[in-house]
């Protein structure tokens, strides 16, 4: 019992610098297309697009749900928010890399505006349950906002305490949501790539709270 319990502390703890794995210097290997699209994965992306980073539990679901949007140019799973440089998915998921897993969302701002990215990712799973969403326990499944620049910090902030106000005003509880400048993002491997584009009948755990956010102005 006691084993059991340590394993599952480690899951729901962000490991120390000390504790972190190693990792490894050059990056894993991952696709180089986008398996709907066919669209590069890394890039190089057409000028006047913008990119944007969530982690909203099991990546699979999430991935899928922002590539179906209208504007998204290219999406790719990954993991951030660690200390461990360039994780696999099994170090991950010992939850001593520290790593959240995420959706890198490339999309077209005339097309598809970022607060609209914003509401699409409160509105799809529960960012309220800390180190887990729904059956997936772990830091690797934990709600997180990565920014790119002082606008997007800034309209996700202003987007979680609207949502806030919307949940408490349904007796929800409160928003753990990370929201901090993006950090280094690490392609996962090929097999993550859109998986269930791959694989239709997969494992999907994206379920929102049935409250819808209200956007305030200044995510527009």
């Amino acid at each position: 019992m006691f084993f059991l319990s340590d394993m599952l502390n480690k899951k729901l703890t962000l490991p120390k610098p000390g504790e972190a794995l190693p990792g490894r210097m050059k990056p894993i290997p991952t696709a180089t297309r986008h398996y709907v699209s066919k669209r590069p994965l890394k890039g190089p992306y057409p000028d006047g697009l913008e990119t944007a980073l969530f982690g909203l539990g099991c990546f699979w679901g999430a991935e899928r749900m922002f590539w179906q949007m209208d504007g998204v140019w290219v999406t790719a799973v990954g993991y951030a928010g660690g200390i461990t440089p360039n994780p696999t998915y099994q170090e991950t998921c010992t939850g001593l890399t520290g790593h959240t897993e995420v959706v890198l969302v490339v999309f077209d701002p005339k097309i598809v505006s970022y607060a609209d990215l914003l509401k699409a990712f409160w509105e799809n799973h529960d960012p309220t349950q800390g180190m887990r969403q729904g059956n997936d326990v772990g830091t690797t499944y934990r709600s997180a906002i990565y920014s790119f620049g002082e606008a997007q910090h800034a309209a996700a902030t202003a987007s979680r305490d609207a949502y806030q106000a919307a949940l408490a005003a349904g007796g929800g509880g409160r928003i753990t949501t990370e929201i901090a400048p993006a950090p280094a993002f690490y392609f996962a491997e090929e097999e993550h790539q859109q998986y269930l584009a791959k694989n239709p009948y997969g494992y999907c755990n994206l379920r929102g709270t049935g409250v819808s956010c209200p956007m305030p102005r200044t995510t527009a």
